[in-house]
């Protein structure tokens, strides 16, 4: 009942700039967190950027500086701007929300299909 889709991926050269979204619908009362992972071959997922239940940000130490999280609360949408981009930024990025469907419900993680970066020249 609740589905995230990601947007805006696609091939880009060392150095540029791409920006990716996601947006949420469904049944949603309350967004807890809602941020980016991403997962090269071979390696495991890992968090990107995320925005905690108390509101603050935080980022993966690779992408300090280079990456910032948004988030346009009325669409329910959130969005990774990357800039500087590093061949090693090849992923596919996947975005992650922890939702409540209603008051008394629990929080539960939802995932979307993911959208493939490539950084290459």
């Amino acid at each position: 009942q609740v589905q995230l889709v990601e947007s805006g991926g696609g091939l880009v050269q060392p150095g540029g700039s791409l920006t990716i979204s996601c947006a949420a619908s469904g049944s949603i009362f309350r967004t807890n967190a809602m941020g980016w992972y991403r997962q090269a071959p071979g390696k495991q997922r890992e968090l990107v950027a995320v925005f905690t239940s108390g509101g603050s940000t935080n980022y993966a130490d690779s992408v300090k500086g280079r990456f910032t999280i948004s988030r346009d609360n009325a669409k329910n949408t959130v969005y990774l701007q990357m800039n500087s981009l590093k061949p090693e930024d090849t992923a596919v990025y996947y975005c992650n929300a922890a939702i409540q469907s209603s008051y008394y419900g629990t929080v539960n993680d939802y995932w979307g299909q993911g959208t493939q970066v490539t950084v290459s020249s």
